[in-house]
């Protein structure tokens, strides 16, 4: 790798991260990338501690509830503790029918503490290995997060706790557009209503066609909009561009030149998700950080990326990947490599407040995640208002998730067994 590059990470990248990274650059040209044994032997750490759960937490019920397009997931132990969470409503709307056949029938009976071992096992129950990929992780999520949930009830500890241990309760994030196809001017005006609603220190917006072989949503678009975004906001927003798999190597290059030029934090998914050289190839042409990972429901996968350096920004999503524990592994994979392991968000609801949970715990999250903040249901939250101030969001410190969802709203929803 070129020295700019590795001056620019250790400066312009490394410095953002020296909060939760320990301030060690990527990439760094002084440290070797850790080798196969390494991971390999973190991959195999224990993530749950098991050990803060004396007594047995045995699956009685697993249950799925819906109103019209809407899911919540009840379970329930056999000592009477219940635990009502939120799925990933728009993929499991799509996918129940795995899940209550394939899934669902597997956990009960289990003791949740051996959650961690569970993941394998319901890999090789009745041959769920075929259906390797998002369907299948998305329910295994579903389960592993509504079971940390029920058993953070039952010992009174917060997800991170569960998880190694909380390290930091406020949590800096940025605002999103979903934005594609719209003018520079008009992406500018929904950007700064974006930050007025949150004094977000950091925004994401949207470049290229989406999977579109190079061609842009509309004519010029990304090329008059990376300028157009750092001139109205100026230097002291961070901002990252995402094209959503939109470029080939070359493309991907010119559009990454121009983002560096105008100093942007992070180039995301610049080539088709699964074309790992592809993505090398354009991280290891520029200066600014690529991220990458969405996608991606291996997790040896994920070993190699790391191991080759293929991104600088390790991106999976805990709803796509198959929950906290498998993108705990991931998270503790890129720490070993000095890089930072910011989730993608998949989904409104609580998704975002999963995302406050991984990184209040993470050893190196990166130092801004995504918010939405707009769920659609009434809840209680034991601690602190969910809401962004000033750019940051105060993870809740209660038992589990550390939110209570209106028992007036669950009500309204029955037991859904149709396949």
């Amino acid at each position: 790798m070129n020295s700019t590059r590795r001056t620019f990470l250790r400066t312009s990248v490394g410095a953002g991260f020296a909060a939760t990274a320990g301030a060690r650059p990527l990439r760094a040209a002084q440290r070797p990338g850790p080798d196969t044994a390494a991971l390999d032997r973190i991959l195999a750490e224990p993530v749950l501690r098991r050990d803060l759960l004396k007594a047995p937490v045995k699956i009685d019920r697993l249950e799925l509830l819906r109103n019209g397009t809407t899911f919540l997931i009840r379970v329930r132990s056999s000592d009477g503790a219940e635990s009502v969470t939120v799925p990933n409503n728009s993929r499991l709307l799509d996918v129940y029918p795995l899940f209550l056949r394939q899934v669902v029938p597997f956990f009960i009976g289990k003791d949740a503490r051996d959650l961690e071992s569970l993941l394998w096992e319901v890999y090789r129950y009745q041959s769920n290995y075929k259906f390797q990929g998002l369907a299948f992780w998305v329910s295994v999520a579903t389960v592993e997060m509504a079971l940390l949930d029920l058993m953070g009830q039952i010992s009174g500890k917060p997800i991170g706790d569960l998880l190694g241990g909380v390290r930091r309760r406020d949590i800096g994030v940025y605002r999103a557009s979903g934005n594609r196809g719209n003018t520079p001017e008009d992406e500018i005006d929904d950007l700064k209503r974006l930050i007025a609603e949150t004094g977000a220190k950091a925004i994401k917006f949207r470049l290229g066609g989406r999977m579109s072989n190079n061609a842009d949503s509309l004519p010029g678009r990304s090329e008059a909009l990376i300028p157009l975004v750092r001139k109205t906001f100026g230097d002291g927003m961070t901002l990252y561009a995402d094209s959503n798999s939109s470029y080939d190597v070359p493309n991907a290059i010119r559009i990454g030149r121009l983002m560096q030029e105008y100093k942007y934090a992070m180039f995301e998914e610049p080539c088709p998700f699964d074309d790992l050289w592809a993505t090398k190839q354009v991280s290891d042409a520029l200066t600014i950080p690529v991220g990458l990972g969405e996608q991606e429901f291996s997790i040896r996968r994920f070993q190699w990326t790391i191991e080759n350096r293929v991104m600088d920004i390790v991106q999976p999503d805990l709803h796509y990947f198959g929950g906290y524990i498998r993108c705990t592994k991931v998270a503790r994979m890129a720490a070993a490599a000095g890089m930072p392991c910011t989730l993608h968000l998949s989904e409104s609801g609580f998704a975002y407040l999963n995302v406050l949970h991984f990184a209040s715990y993470v050893t190196a999250p990166g130092p801004f995640q995504e918010f939405k903040g707009e769920t659609g249901i009434p809840f209680e939250c034991d601690s602190s208002p969910l809401t962004c101030k000033n750019g940051s969001v105060r993870c809740p410190s209660g038992p589990g998730f550390g939110i209570k969802i209106d028992p007036d709203f669950v009500r309204r929803f029955q037991p859904f067994t149709s396949i």
